[in-house]
Order: C-alpha cells, then sequence, then structure tokens
C-alpha cells in the first residue's frame, strides 16, 4: 500500500496512544476527587473540575461516567498523590505529580527513568525554591465580552495575571490566581456563569536554563519517558 499509507497509518496510531494517555490520566484525576469529595459533582467542586477538564481532552461522556463509577466503587483504587524531584542532564529540574495505587512501583518506575536518561531522583521539596505553584483558567476569549471588566471583577477573588493564548484552534485567556486562591477564584467564576474550559494547578519556574539542541534533546527524552508512565499526572522542568 506504500510508504504515504504507513505514514498514516503510524500517525493515526501514535494520535490514538496520545489519545488513550490523557484518558488514563484525566480518570486519575476524576478517581482523586470522587476519593476526597464523593461522587456527586453538584456537591463536589473538585469533580466538576476534573469531569470539565476530561471534557477538554475530548473523553466521552460514557467514559466519565464510567471513572466516576469505578471510582466510587468497592474495587476501586486507592490512589494517593505523590510528587518526586529530580535532576535531568544538563543541571535541569525536574519535578514529578503522579496519582498512584501502588508507591513502591511508581517511585521505582521514575528512578528507573532518570537512571537510564542520565539524571538523578533527588529529595521531596528540593526544588521549591525554583517553581512557583499557581491557579490557571483558561476561558475562551470569546466568553469574555470586556476583559479590563473582567480583571476588575475578579481581583477580589484573586486574580494575578491575564496572558492570552491558544489551546488547539482556540484562543483562549489564561487567568492566574495564586495556590491558595485557587479555590476561591473557582467559586466566583462558576457563580459569574464564566465557563472555563479547563482549570489547573501547575508550577512555573522562576528561573529557567537555556541548553543547545543536542542537550535539549537529551533532557526532552527523559521529560518523554516519565509522560508515557500512567501512574505520572503531570512533569514540570525549567528547560527553556
Amino acid at each position: 500500500m506504500g510508504r504515504a499509507f504507513e505514514y498514516r497509518k503510524q500517525a493515526k496510531f501514535a494520535r490514538w496512544d496520545r489519545m488513550a494517555k490523557q484518558f488514563t490520566k484525566a480518570g486519575r484525576h476524576i478517581a482523586l476527587a470522587v476519593k476526597q469529595g464523593g461522587p456527586d459533582p453538584d456537591t463536589n467542586a473538585a469533580l466538576r473540575r476534573a469531569i470539565q477538564n476530561a471534557k477538554s481532552v475530548q473523553m466521552p461522556k460514557d467514559r466519565i461516567g464510567a471513572a466516576i463509577k469505578k471510582a466510587s466503587g468497592k474495587d476501586a483504587m486507592d490512589l494517593k498523590e505523590m510528587v518526586y524531584e529530580g535532576m535531568a542532564p544538563h543541571g535541569i529540574a525536574v519535578v514529578i505529580e503522579t496519582a498512584t495505587d501502588n508507591p513502591t512501583r511508581t517511585v521505582a518506575n521514575v528512578r528507573a527513568a532518570f537512571n537510564k536518561k542520565g539524571g538523578s531522583l533527588g529529595t521531596q521539596n528540593m526544588h521549591d525554591f525554583l517553581f512557583d505553584r499557581r491557579g490557571v483558567f483558561y476561558i475562551e476569549t470569546n466568553k469574555i465580552e470586556d476583559i479590563e471588566e473582567f480583571e476588575l471583577e475578579y481581583i477580589d477573588a484573586g486574580l494575578l495575571r491575564i496572558e492570552k493564548t491558544e489551546i488547539g484552534e482556540k484562543a483562549v485567556y489564561e487567568v492566574y490566581v495564586e495556590f491558595p486562591d485557587f479555590g476561591k477564584m473557582a467559586d466566583a467564576l462558576e457563580q459569574g456563569g464564566v465557563e472555563v474550559e479547563k482549570s489547573e494547578l501547575t508550577r512555573i519556574p522562576n528561573h529557567t536554563k537555556t541548553l543547545d539542541e543536542s542537550a535539549m534533546d537529551e533532557v526532552l527524552e527523559l521529560i518523554d519517558r516519565l509522560e508515557q508512565d500512567d501512574d505520572v499526572t503531570t512533569v514540570y522542568h525549567n528547560l527553556d
């Protein structure tokens, strides 16, 4: 059938693989939210956000429902949120957030990834001074009529700054808040009827490091290997 067919087939499989991993990670966030606040999104704000984020990666409604049902059943995985920190090659700081039912397995996999790619697993909180914890809400630009009025309205909810960017083909505003103000802003946006595309707690490096292309590839290989692990939900780094 030719090389073009093989290329299209490989691209399709890669896309399906990425989507499957996104669904797995979204499912784990749903499970954590159910564990923390129960299976009813009407009374569980964290679950509402997890469902919202699952929808943003096109997770089907029936799979979201199945994830909630599984997380609230007697055979639900006992997930724990674990954070690991280490150094990638060339002095790049890496922070890995995970949701796991087996921390022993997860830390072994994380350590193996660092060792395989020339890095080293470090100690908890070793990178606290390098990253600022922030909450960020992604809102489509067409959902906000007057951005200046929006800023004035939500500054009391903890709004730090707004940046314009794109997610796929959508133009969005990124609304940033301090870590402790995440819940307050979530409630304020919900009460104000503002439709949020997705929201998350993130770690933003306050100092980044520039590498040449060859060294950068080595770091990205480690990050990619970490992200392939189903237990890993997010990988942060200070590579410029």
